[in-house]
């Protein structure tokens, strides 16, 4: 299994769990374990958000081109016409929260952060298709 294959099953694998994590929380919305299971949830959210970037840093290098940070790849990612804008505004946005998680023991933060990962799903599941 080549580089890009290999990230490309860890960002499938990734992605299950974070939508199991998603789907679990919002069961668990009336609970008083809610907490954990929203920021369980948000936990998923940076891992799969590090091998997705990951996952585009790999297929652009097999196209030639070379990024270094999440912003670029997938400013990259569209310039280059493999995902449209409206993928690319949640991927960018994905890179502000990812970076604001280290705010989420603040409640707004983790529930505004969660409020947005069924829409982050929907823009992650269409890197699988890339």
């Amino acid at each position: 299994m080549g580089r890009l294959e290999k990230v490309r099953d860890d960002f499938r694998k990734a992605l299950l769990r974070l939508r199991e994590a998603v789907e679990r929380a919002k069961r668990e919305k009336q609970s008083s374990d809610y907490p954990f299971f929203r920021d369980s949830a948000i936990q998923r959210f940076e891992f799969t958000f590090e091998v997705a970037w990951k996952l585009v840093k790999a297929l652009l290098e097999r196209e030639g081109t070379i990024c270094r940070s999440p912003r670029t790849c997938f400013r990259e990612l569209f310039s280059d016409r493999f995902i449209d804008e409206e993928t690319a505004r949640e991927l960018l946005k994905m890179v502000e929260d990812k970076n604001f998680t280290v705010h989420t023991y603040r409640e707004e933060v983790a529930e505004e952060i969660f409020s947005r990962l069924p829409g982050y799903l929907k823009a992650l599941e269409k890197l699988i298709e890339l």
